[in-house]
């Protein structure tokens, strides 16, 4: 190649080189103004540090051996987890197609024609069949001036980067749907445990019902009233079951598994340890998963309007092609068959019917919509821990206040049988003292649920789960 060839090819390539100086993509930068959480959960009864709940595995929140095994086999079966992962893996093959973008295209052609020509065109007086056999190779390759490449590569690994976050998202939710529900069954068990004792010992005050009716201390009203909560307690027990049912059943959906029957412990085996700590409020954006998927939902929308800006200049091209062309198929391989093209050139629409401003301005407005999901992301995450917090703080008073009250209806009962046999008391204020004291044991056990249900609500409003 000669020296005044070679000049106009080095500066055809460094032409685009020095447009770029002049312009650059801008650089994401998070939006501070969004990042609205508190600078408190509106408790003082809380330590908070640096260190949090959320970066407990669940293994070390969750100490039961069935829960465990649970959890388990929901993160391996569960069907919502799968798609999360399949999105994952699709992410990640536009991201390796976004990567490559940069380098060059190579194609290959090879190409026999044959050519019929009318005896009154240019040739057609000479040749009246044309064959022609090709072999070519091209290459193309468009330069990053405007950043335009560059950008659309960020927008797609922000793409993947916020599947990923999903998935977490959705292992983080299965987590704490499992441990939920698998509380929800323990606390159904200690009330059917409780209706059930309560049907033994309403059956025994039957037998002394009908033994004070004999002698004369009651009536055949009063026989009835006790054998009427025989049956009210028999009904609370029914739809216990009923629950229960249920409950196993959307276990089973959780695990990805058949409807089945669940193994479990008790209630009262329950002992959550763990120090509650929230940490400060800030670390909600690198441990919540919807968060995360939020800012990088607005990192791509924001890519995108990198791209949509770039489309306004030209870009800028270079192929070369080269390749054997002949018209006989024995003079293939001479040298003499051999060609060679290089083309540069800059191109951009002038008239595309406002393509290129509609794009930009939907990309603008996109990215607004983006900002306003991130800034909900956040503002919901920390909403949801105060939530969590309160809610443990009132199921804690709320089990002392009702551990008091039954206590309180218990000795009620047990007065008023002493006085119902002495002839000195209504045998109705028995029976309100009865069902008084069931309604506040079943209460206990259902304060007892909320709270531990309020520690699974802090530990996935924290962002718990997904480690």
């Amino acid at each position: 190649m000669t020296a005044p060839y070679l000049h106009r090819y080095l500066l055809l390539l460094g032409f685009p080189l020095l447009l770029a100086s002049c312009y650059s993509a801008r650089q994401y930068v998070r939006p501070e103004a969004e990042i609205v959480t508190a600078r408190y959960y509106r408790t003082d009864s809380l330590d908070r540090d640096s260190s949090s709940l959320a970066l407990l595995s669940w293994r070390e929140l969750f100490t039961d051996p069935y829960l465990q095994g649970y959890i388990t086999e929901g993160l391996g079966n569960n069907i919502d987890i799968r798609v999360a992962l399949r999105q994952i893996d699709i992410a990640n093959a536009y991201l390796l197609q976004a990567n490559v973008r940069i380098r060059p295209t190579v194609g290959g052609t090879l190409q026999y024609s044959r050519s019929e020509l009318s005896k009154n065109s240019q040739f057609g007086a000479q040749f009246s069949t044309l064959n022609q056999y090709q072999l070519s190779g091209t290459l193309s390759w468009e330069a990053d001036v405007w950043d335009k490449i560059s950008s659309a590569r960020r927008a797609q690994e922000a793409l993947y980067l916020q599947s990923v976050a999903a998935h977490t998202a959705v292992k983080s939710r299965l987590v704490a749907n499992i441990a939920s529900t698998y509380y929800d069954l323990l606390a159904v068990d200690e009330q059917r445990r409780i209706a059930e004792q309560t049907i033994a010992n309403r059956r025994n005050s039957l037998e002394t019902t009908q033994a004070l009716k004999e002698a004369g201390n009651v009536t055949e009203v009063g026989v009835k009233q006790t054998e009427a909560q025989i049956y009210t307690a028999e009904a609370i027990l029914i739809d216990l079951r009923l629950r229960a049912h249920l409950l196993e059943n959307t276990l089973s959906i959780l695990l990805g598994t058949d409807p089945r029957e669940f193994a479990r412990s008790s209630l009262e085996a329950q002992q959550l340890t763990t120090e509650l700590r929230t940490g400060v409020p800030a670390q909600l954006l690198a441990n919540r998963p919807d968060v995360i998927a939020a800012e990088y939902a607005l990192v791509n929308a924001f890519e995108l309007t990198n791209v949509a800006r770039a489309d306004f200049y030209p870009s800028f091209t270079i192929s070369a092609t080269a390749g054997l062309q002949s018209l006989t198929l024995g003079k293939f391989l001479d040298p003499s068959s051999f060609f060679a093209t290089l083309v540069g050139g800059a191109a951009r629409p002038l008239i595309n019917g406002r393509r290129i401003r509609t794009q930009y301005a939907v990309s603008e407005l996109e990215q607004e919509q983006a900002t306003l999901d991130f800034r909900s992301a956040v503002l919901t995450a920390g909403k949801e821990v105060a939530d969590a917090l309160y809610g443990y703080e009132a199921a804690t008073e709320k089990i002392d206040v009702k551990q008091r009250e039954f206590a309180a209806y218990e000795l009620a009962t047990e007065y008023s049988e002493e006085l119902l046999a002495n002839g000195y008391a209504n045998y109705l204020e028995v029976l309100r003292a009865r069902e008084n004291a069931l309604n506040s044991s079943l209460d206990i056990v259902t304060a007892r649920n909320n709270r531990l249900q309020a520690i699974v609500n802090l530990y996935e409003a924290l962002g718990g789960g997904w480690r």
